[in-house]
C-alpha cells in the first residue's frame, strides 16, 4: 500500500506563489517505482491533470494551463514530491491532490489510472 499526504495549500493573491508537498509512505512506494501526479478539482468541475513526474525524475509533463508556471520535482530519499506554483491565477483555485501509479514512467494523464490518492489540500487565489 501507499499513503500520500499533501500539505502547503493556502490563500494567496493572484501573481503569488505556493509550494505544495506530497509525502509518501508505505512498503509499496519504497520497493517499487511509482510515477506521481498532481491533479486538481474546482467546485462543480471534473478532476483535472496538472503535472506528473517519473520515478527517476527525468520525465516531467505538465498541463498546458500550468506550463512555465508550475514545476514538479521529487526527492526519493525523502519520499517527497513537490509542486512549485508561481504566478498563480484565480483559475488555479482548487483542491489539489497528489496521486501515484505503480509504474516507473507512466505516460497517462487520466486520473482513473492512478491507484493511490492523498486527501487533498485547498489552494485559494484571490484576485
Amino acid at each position: 500500500q501507499v499513503q500520500l499526504v499533501e500539505s502547503g495549500g493556502g490563500l494567496v493573491q493572484a501573481g503569488g506563489s505556493l509550494r505544495l508537498s506530497c509525502a509518501a509512505s508505505g512498503d509499496s512506494f519504497i520497493y517499487y517505482p511509482h510515477t506521481v501526479g498532481w491533479f486538481r478539482q474546482a467546485p462543480g468541475k471534473e478532476r483535472e491533470f496538472v503535472a506528473r513526474i517519473s520515478w527517476s525524475g527525468s520525465s516531467r509533463y505538465y498541463a498546458d494551463s500550468v506550463k512555465d508556471r508550475f514545476t514538479i520535482s521529487r526527492d526519493n530519499a525523502k519520499m517527497m514530491v513537490l509542486l512549485q506554483m508561481n504566478r498563480l491565477k484565480p483559475e488555479d483555485m482548487a483542491v489539489y491532490y497528489c496521486a501515484a501509479v505503480r509504474q516507473a514512467d507512466y505516460s497517462g494523464s487520466d486520473y482513473t489510472d492512478y491507484d493511490y490518492w492523498g486527501q487533498g489540500t485547498q489552494v485559494t487565489v484571490s484576485s
